[in-house]
């Protein structure tokens, strides 16, 4: 097992794909029938799918997939909880030491 995820390499073809995976999940949240527990299922599918596509249907290609949607989810979420919820709620914003 160990010698399997060794194998595992970030390929640096995929550095597009996190940007384009955050596009497509901004464009699917705002689309009104799309629930946002269905978001993430669609990034992970495109994710997997552009990188086999890329790399091939092999663990790597599927493993890159789900560290490329992992990577755009993540990176999403920490601008959003640091920043722009910060901001627009006032009780972080008291919490973080800045007052009005």
């Amino acid at each position: 097992m160990t010698d399997l995820l060794n194998g595992i390499t970030i390929h640096p073809q995929l550095a597009i794909l996190v940007p384009a995976l955050w596009v497509l999940g901004f464009a699917l949240k705002k689309t009104p029938h799309v629930p946002d527990w269905l978001i993430i299922w669609i990034l992970l599918i495109v994710g997997v799918a552009a990188s086999g596509w890329s790399l091939g249907f092999d663990f790597n290609g599927v493993a890159n997939g789900f560290i490329c949607t992992g990577a755009a989810i993540t990176t999403h979420q920490s601008l959003k909880q640091t920043f722009v919820s910060r901001l627009t709620d006032p009780d972080k914003r008291q919490k973080s030491g800045r007052k009005k």
